[in-house]
């Protein structure tokens, strides 16, 4: 289920994006500003509006640590802002002095990138403030942008229907005609997808356009294979432009908003619509899910910002009761258990597993000597392997059974958070483990693998108080 249960009506004109960090909601308008929402109660913060840009603002960002926010606007400037006190920290001026219609920060915190109403792309040095590389499409306007989730590349789209794969040296790797009648946003699932013949990992793109579809693109990038950029699919649904697309933090849901005024939520994996809202009265501009709860927030040229609460146990409703079931490893059948084989690169064992009729709940019996005896794997490093899949597995059916949220868990220690805090990274961890992963570690992210531009924890209040309210809710 989802519901209704805020409605921000502050802004005095069109509201163009919004989006959110761990603690706070930004959205900006047409009206020239900026606003800062707590999570806690969608309060407006003290030294909310922020004032600066002349004309009207159009897209707006948080650093993966929520500590700044940029904003980008018609004046031709992208503004970085200090979102503890709102004070900006950097003007920086597009090269062409043309209107910046989108900007978006790299996972790692260190790039900025900025695309303007004349095509160019200007890659910033977030730290220093200062340009570091910058390019241009060959038509239309640029107006969406988005990161892969290691940072290796990013795409843009243009008014003209182009979608153009830059590598982070600002090296143009593809381009090709994606909507026919122009591209309106683009957007990428933080999780990645496995491919079992191979053993590769690619990315879901999602993108939209003013030909009223959403298009879903799997993306790869290695320095031996190099890059690829594969249609998926098409989803339907919109009788009108779609304007906005954007994942969730799990990668299991897509929202898209419409000139048709409805809001709807997909199922990434079966690609069903889950949920269609039609509280807006007139175009939905804009969509963002909260990365560490599960709230939505929908703009709209009604000059309002909804937000929408998902029932924290069902978030895909419109699965069958079937699919579900499907969810635990215990119920697998062997045909299952093969699929999970070449899943995780095991491909070579689904003849032994199919001979010895391993199903789900044999699957998460299996042991060291089990593997090697009954099903005889001789190889220690692939038994090593499966036992590490196999216990994954377990870890799961663990925390399906439990019912706890999965955003409410410990990426490190896949428990429930009791100390809730934010690293540079982005993502919310158990305060004790990240602070031993940090000292043991050398500065890496758990999720991401990348060096941390920060070690600095910042407590995240607003998870904390959502799991003890769950806590409340499950626990007697």
């Amino acid at each position: 289920m989802v519901k209704l249960i805020h409605t921000l009506a502050d802004h005095g004109d069109d509201v163009n994006c919004c989006a959110f960090s761990s603690s706070l909601l930004a959205t900006c308008s047409l009206d020239k500003t900026i606003r800062l929402y707590s999570l806690s109660d969608f309060t407006e913060l003290p030294h909310s509006p922020l004032k600066l840009h002349t004309y009207a603002v159009h897209c707006c960002c948080f650093s993966p640590s929520g500590h700044i926010l940029a904003s980008c606007s018609t004046d031709g400037t992208t503004v970085l802002w200090n979102t503890q006190n709102g004070e900006p920290l950097a003007v920086m001026e597009q090269p062409s002095g043309s209107p910046v219609r989108v900007c978006q920060f790299s996972p790692d915190s260190t790039c900025l990138v900025s695309g303007a109403a004349d095509g160019t792309v200007v890659l910033w040095n977030a730290q220093s403030y200062k340009l570091y590389r910058c390019g241009s499409v060959k038509d239309g306007s640029l107006v969406a942008c988005a990161f892969s989730p290691d940072g290796n590349l990013f795409v843009t789209g243009s008014s003209c229907g182009d979608l153009t794969v830059w590598d982070d040296k600002m090296r143009c790797l593809h381009s090709e005609k994606a909507h026919d009648l122009g591209i309106t946003c683009c957007d990428f699932s933080s999780q990645p997808v496995s491919d079992g013949e191979q053993g590769l990992q690619y990315f879901r793109l999602a993108s939209c356009g003013q030909d009223c579809q959403i298009k879903i693109w799997v993306v790869s990038f290695t320095h031996i294979l190099g890059f690829e950029l594969k249609y998926k699919s098409t989803l339907s649904g919109h009788c009108a432009p779609v304007l906005a697309c954007a994942f969730s933090h799990n990668g299991q849901m897509l929202v898209s908003g419409s000139v048709d005024k409805s809001v709807i939520v997909y199922d990434t994996n079966t690609e069903n619509i889950l949920h269609t809202l039609t509280q807006h009265t007139r175009y939905v501009t804009t969509c963002a899910f909260a990365p560490n709860i599960l709230l939505l927030a929908t703009g709209s040229m009604d000059k309002t910002v909804n937000i929408w609460q998902f029932d924290l146990e069902t978030p895909c409703q419109a699965r069958s009761t079937e699919d579900e079931a499907k969810q635990f490893p215990e119920d697998w059948s062997e045909d299952d258990v093969s699929v999970w084989l070449c899943a995780q690169g095991l491909n070579d064992l689904v003849g032994i597993f199919k001979m010895n009729n391993i199903d789900g709940r044999e699957l998460l019996n299996l042991t060291k000597e089990s593997l090697a005896d009954d099903l005889k794997i001789e190889s220690l490093g692939l038994r090593s392997k499966v036992l590490r899949k196999i216990e994954e597995l377990r870890t799961e059916v663990k925390t399906l059974s439990s019912g706890i949220p999965d955003e409410f868990l410990c990426p490190i220690t896949r428990e429930l958070m009791k100390d809730p805090v934010i690293a540079s990274d982005g993502y919310s961890y158990e305060k004790e483990a990240m602070e031993n992963w940090i000292s043991k570690k050398k500065r890496t992210s758990p999720m991401t693998n990348l060096v941390l531009p920060s070690v600095v924890l910042t407590p995240n209040r607003t998870l904390k108080m959502a799991i003890s309210r769950w806590l409340e809710t499950h626990q007697k």
